[in-house]
């Protein structure tokens, strides 16, 4: 396993992940793996809402749908009623 050594942290933060890591059970260490963990696992889901929920649902599969035609059309918002 390889390790790190984070020199000039603030002292305000290094109490911060004192009592965050001890209100979860943990060493500070522990704690600032789960932090770095959490933050690049953050990352690795790219992509927008609407392609997460493709992924999600695609083994599904999908559905075909008949769309209605459009009548009348597009018109602009009023807001004031």
């Amino acid at each position: 396993m390889a390790s790190i050594t984070i020199r000039n942290l603030d002292d305000d933060l290094k109490a911060q992940l004192r009592v965050v890591a001890a209100s979860h059970g943990r060493s500070m260490e522990e704690e600032a793996r789960v932090i770095i963990r959490q933050a690049l696992s953050k990352s690795e889901k790219a992509g927008g809402l609407g392609s997460r929920i493709h992924a999600r649902f695609a083994a599904v599969g999908g559905i075909d749908m008949e769309l209605p035609a459009r009548k009348d059309k597009a018109r602009a918002a009023s807001f004031d009623e």
